[in-house]
């Protein structure tokens, strides 16, 4: 800007200071503009209200009638447009500059001054007019026209309602944030003291408050020694930057925290949020010990500032990753869970059958305090932190039961070199069904978020939702932030010794099948186990088979080879039994303390199924058992199929044997509600026992949702997803499962109780992890050993009248067989004890499925016999005949 005082000069208006002064900038060059401030001449505005000044008087001045219009009236006029002014004097001594300030390029535009005086929101000073001058004439005349027509000061009888009550301070930060419900608030503006710090005024209340930008922090202005403030390299400019967007604009202010007296707050202009923009231009790092109370969106603001990193703008511009970066082919992938490491590793099976081991990243599982490590017997020899260390039992247990034989997503985020004898670690985001098993490991205080140096960026791509995650875990007291004891799991290892080892076993002969824990594989059939019920562990010698052994190490550090095979047994036992709830049934014991016996993983003998992949073979001291029948059957099929240790076998021609299934009939029935019926006799059914837990989670869940209603389309569903999604029926909130979208239709599975419903994303919401750690409630079964009729019209009736017998009916239940995964199962009425199928089978509806289990053959036997009977009373679809028979084809049936 020219310093000429009888030029016309250019800028743009950064501040309108009160009625009659402005603060006008030129263009910037290099940094941040010129400035000057313009006095309007001739004229006084009403005086603004000013806040105590301790370094003054410290007295609270109020508003003269119609200064906030005054203002307001130039604000909304001026600020951030091209204006064209003249300096007509400069005060000796206070160098304070006077002239006429035109909207738009030269003097032709509007003169801002005639416009104040007309609006009747100036006083003109006639003393110092020259009668000569018409402008100046101009102006006594306009302002007798506002005082005749009454307009703004001049209405003396309106003054006192254009007097501001500004309240300057806030007593109670903390509760006023509270009361304003983090919902947007108008306001306008004041000063911007550095990048990411403002002061505004909140309408209509006309608070004056001091906002930090939530999330980020800006280069600073500091005081040196003789008290001048030195910028921080880019603090000029980002003050620049927030100032030119927001100086004096209208904007919604949405409060979020406090920090000492300052408010924690978010800006939003109608053109987006100041925060990601000063991030996205590297003007701002983003903070941790703000980030947590963001409500707008911080992965918004992780993403911006990552997008200023690859840039390399600004603060960036020596950025480098602070660790080694992760090819993108390697970044994610997804496996079977078949181990969990202590609280906070996993380790995962690939679809190429890699086995990787993966860290939840920025997790800190529990660890040993140094209260607990000083009560520590020096006699101990040596701390077992699964069982010693507090909490981490329950974190192992937590991911454990949660994820062991799961298939799970791994998003890889970082890689934390080799360090102090510690290996390399890949860390990672594991989720499975949409849930981030690290955010709900932490949400029950089962694990602790690692905190990292400002300029550390290898963490988790989720690090806010995991400190979110913490502090709601530290709000209610949980795992390892309650003031309670820590619990203590006293375990005895009676591994190897013989005296314990005799004091158990008759107890567990006496037991048959105990349910156990396998902690640890040493091979393919000699496992750790751990018993809950008893708390001890023990080692278990599969019975009635000859494994072959893996490599093992020997004294001196040495390694023995590995027998043929031996390691593909252990692999396999490994997956198929590792961490996971089993059965053991203990025979006898041998000389080294170690127990013998049977194994079952989900009702299926690990004796059988190793003998069964050529794995194992058949040992002699199976022939007494009740097992040897089934693994002489698995044996000759891995003959047959030339499996593993079979793969030379030569097969000798002999008749073959039909060998049945001789195992009994498990007769166990569970009290179930059937909530939905299907085609083809399956229905989803809920377990009578976990009711009160479902009714609790449902009413928590619904409260939470009246506490805080989700907002309509902010829910982008994503097929398999779990979300609460609204019932048409009833309009409650439900959880359910995403199994398609389709456009705007969404295609849902209730999963706490198997139906099934299409609606619109406006029904749905995010469903919380806290909902998400209950198992679904509504487990699919099949009716066992019935089948349905081929013609329609009779699969109809059938269907038909099963869901007359089960539809939302208390039932017992009990399982009788699996194919391919799912449960077929036989039905009781409790109180009649009459079987279902039978029923529907005497009634004509369906027909007896022959199978060939010995266990099942009682059971067959009736249906067939009741079958018999519905045939000769021609019953429904035997009303015709027997269309089974021969001559059946002639009707139009087959079977």
């Amino acid at each position: 800007m020219s310093t000429s005082q009888t030029a016309v000069h250019r800028g743009i208006v950064k501040q309108v200071l009160s009625g009659d002064a402005v603060v006008i900038r030129g263009q910037p060059k290099g940094g941040p503009p010129p400035e000057k401030t313009i006095c309007f001449s001739n004229i006084t505005a009403p005086r603004m209200a000013r806040r105590p000044n301790p370094a003054q008087d410290n007295v609270e001045t109020k508003d003269e009638p119609f200064a906030w219009e005054a203002r307001e009236y130039l604000r909304k006029k001026l600020i951030g447009k091209e204006v064209a002014f003249v300096i007509e004097y400069t005060v000796p001594g206070t160098g304070r500059e006077y002239g006429c300030v035109y909207l738009g390029k030269d003097t032709s535009g509007e003169n801002i001054t005639e416009a104040l005086v007309t609006e009747g929101l100036v006083e003109v000073r006639r003393g110092g007019l020259r009668p000569d001058d018409p402008g100046q004439q101009q102006l006594i005349q306009l302002e007798d026209a506002a005082k005749a027509a009454g307009k703004g000061k001049w209405n003396t009888a309106e003054a006192a309602k254009h007097v501001r009550n500004v309240k300057w301070n806030v007593e109670n930060p903390r509760n006023f944030v509270d009361s304003h419900h983090n919902k947007p608030i108008d306001a306008v503006i004041e000063h911007v003291r550095d990048g990411c710090t403002v002061r505004a005024f909140l309408l209509p209340s006309f608070d004056y408050v001091t906002i930090m930008l939530s999330g980020i922090k800006c280069p600073m202005f500091k005081q040196d020694e003789s008290g001048k403030q030195v910028p921080e390299q880019f603090a000029a400019e980002a003050k620049y930057f927030t100032e030119v967007r927001l100086l004096q604009r209208d904007v919604q202010i949405i409060l979020e925290g406090v920090s000492n007296q300052n408010l924690l707050g978010t800006v939003l202009h109608p053109n987006g949020n100041i925060a990601e923009l000063l991030l996205k231009e590297g003007f701002a790092r983003c903070v941790d010990w703000s980030m947590g109370v963001v409500t707008q969106g911080a992965d918004k603001l992780r993403a911006a500032e990552k997008i200023a990193k690859e840039k390399k703008v600004r603060l960036w511009k020596d950025y480098s990753p602070s660790g080694p970066t992760v090819d993108i082919k390697d970044k994610s992938f997804s496996g079977k869970v078949v181990e969990v490491v202590n609280g906070d590793a996993l380790v995962v099976k690939t679809g190429d059958n890699q086995f990787k081991k993966v860290f939840l990243s920025s997790i800190r599982p529990p660890r040993n305090t140094a209260a607990s490590t000083d009560s520590e017997s020096p006699s101990k020899s040596r701390i077992r932190p699964l069982y010693d260390v507090p909490y981490m039992f329950e974190a192992r247990e937590f991911l454990r039961k949660k994820l062991i034989g799961k298939k799970v997503n791994v998003q890889v985020d970082y890689i934390q070199p080799a360090n102090n004898n510690f290996p390399e670690k890949t860390c990672c985001t594991v989720t499975i069904s949409g849930i981030n098993v690290g955010e709900a490991l932490v949400g029950k205080g089962l694990a602790t978020v690692v905190r990292y140096r400002q300029e550390d960026d290898q963490r988790s791509e989720h690090y806010d939702e995991l400190l979110a995650a913490e502090a709601r875990a530290q709000k209610k007291g949980v795992g390892l932030h309650s003031k309670k004891e820590a619990p203590i799991h006293r375990v005895a290892d009676i591994s190897g010794d013989l005296n314990k080892c005799k004091q158990f076993l008759p107890f567990l002969q006496r037991a048959g099948k105990s349910e156990a824990v396998v902690e640890f594989v040493a091979s393919g059939s000699r496992l750790r186990l751990y018993l809950p019920r008893e708390t001890c562990l023990f080692t278990f010698l599969i019975s009635g088979i000859e494994c072959p052994r893996g490599a093992r190490p020997l004294p001196g550090g040495q390694m023995s080879p590995s027998d043929p095979y031996g390691d593909e047994a252990l692999q396999f036992t490994k997956e198929m039994c590792l961490q996971r709830e089993v059965e053991v049934q203990v025979e006898s014991m041998d000389k080294g303390g170690n127990f013998i016996g049977w194994l079952f993983v989900d009702n299926t003998n690990l004796s059988v199924a190793l003998v069964e992949e050529g794995l194992a073979k058949v040992h002699f001291t199976a022939e007494r058992s009740n097992y040897y029948k089934q693994l002489k059957i698995a044996e000759e099929n891995a003959k047959r199929n030339k499996r593993n240790l079979w793969k030379d076998f030569q097969e000798t021609t002999e008749p073959e044997e039909v060998v049945e299934d001789n195992t009994e009939r498990n007769v166990s029935y569970k009290p179930i509600i059937v909530t939905e019926v299907g085609d083809d006799l399956k229905f989803y059914a809920q377990l009578v026992d976990n009711g009160p837990q479902l009714e609790k989670l449902m009413d928590q869940l619904r409260q939470d949702m009246e506490a805080n209603p989700p907002l309509p389309g902010a829910y982008t569903p994503k097929r398999n997803d779990l979300c609460a999604a609204k019932f048409s029926q009833d309009n409650e909130w439900y959880r359910a499962k995403v199994e398609k979208v389709e456009g705007s239709k969404v295609t849902l599975l209730y999963i706490d109780y198997g139906n099934r419903e299409q609606t619109t994303a406006t029904n749905l919401a995010t469903l919380s992890a806290s909902f998400q750690t209950l198992a679904p409630q509504a487990t699919e079964y099949c009716l066992a050993c019935v089948t349905l009729p081929s013609d329609e019209d009779f699969k109809a009736d059938a269907v038909d009248a099963f869901y007359d017998e089960v539809a939302n009916r208390q039932l017992s239940m009990n399982v009788e067989y699996k194919v391919a995964g799912l449960e077929y199962v036989s039905l009781l009425n409790p109180d009649t004890k009459d079987d279902v199928a039978l029923k529907l089978i005497s009634s004509g509806y369906m027909l007896a499925e022959k199978r060939r289990e010995k266990r099942l053959a009682k059971l067959v036997s009736d249906y067939m016999k009741a079958q018999e009977k519905a045939k000769s009373s021609r019953e429904n679809m035997w009303r015709y005949g027997d269309f089974t028979e021969d001559d059946a084809k002639e009707f139009g049936y087959s079977r």
